[in-house]
């Protein structure tokens, strides 16, 4: 678990199965084994597994609980993770930390409270980037870019370090400005803020119409207004320059237009 993977395959199955069919539970060595591991992988102690798997009725039990915490936990981290973004993208960086606190403070499952720390440490490194300026590798570009920005309307000047340029230039293609465009713009720490500006304010325009067209889409799709799901992607492709908008909505449109999966 160490490299933020985990396979919770096998008692997905078996939580089908057995919650949802109303399968039997067979206590066979192998689903011991299961068992047991999973418990341990969602902080429930050896000895309350070994006293559940006394019997069948203790064991499916045990399997609810550890179903409950999986879900449970995921469910937990992913609306946090959501809220976080939310409110780090409008500047709100304190909020955000207190969120994933939050989760850390009742999540039981080590799998999701490795990766609410890591949401955390993250966060914390961005309140760092915005108080002195100073990027940081191992964080993302586009947060690190939306916290100079921020620290740029509290009233900093923007210092053209030569990993602000080497981050405006990334980010730069990334929204369909051109290279002759950036290099112009990083003269001056002026024309510096208004390509920062442009970039989030593409990349965010730019999500937040391909979010709608999705639910309209999706809607459409599903009262069997093929063609009316389709013009809302059409439609995103006649505004968007962002290329990953446009790949996203490129494949959804493609996929509409596919046949339908034979049975």
């Amino acid at each position: 678990m160490a490299d933020g993977q985990i396979d919770w395959d096998a008692i997905r199955v078996v939580a089908r199965q057995v919650l949802e069919r109303g399968e039997p539970l067979v206590l066979t060595e192998e689903m011991r084994a299961l068992l047991l591991r999973t418990a341990r992988e969602v902080a429930i102690t050896d000895e309350e597994t070994a006293a559940a798997l006394h019997n069948e009725s203790t064991a499916r039990t045990l399997l609810e609980e550890i179903w409950r915490r999986i879900v449970g936990g995921s469910w937990r981290l992913s609306r946090a993770q959501n809220q976080a973004y939310d409110l780090r993208d409008t500047g709100d960086l304190d909020g955000a930390r207190q969120v994933m606190r939050d989760v850390l403070a009742v999540e039981p499952v080590p799998f999701y409270r490795e990766q609410a720390e890591i949401g955390l440490k993250k966060l914390t490194g961005l309140v760092e980037v915005r108080a002195t300026g100073q990027l940081r590798p191992s964080l993302n570009d586009r947060p690190q870019l939306t916290a100079l920005f921020q620290r740029v309307q509290q009233g900093h000047v923007l210092e053209l370090t030569d990993e602000v340029r080497a981050l405006l230039r990334r980010m730069a293609p990334t929204t369909a400005i051109s290279d002759n465009e950036t290099e112009e713009a990083l003269k001056s720490p002026t024309d510096a803020t208004a390509l920062m500006e442009k970039i989030l304010s593409r990349l965010r325009d730019g999500q937040r119409r391909f979010v709608r067209a999705m639910y309209r889409m999706t809607s459409l799709r599903d009262a069997g207004d093929v063609d009316g799901a389709r013009q809302q992607m059409r439609d995103v492709l006649a505004v968007e320059v962002v290329p990953q908008y446009r790949k996203m909505a490129e494949e959804q449109l493609w996929g509409l237009d596919s046949p339908p999966p034979q049975p």
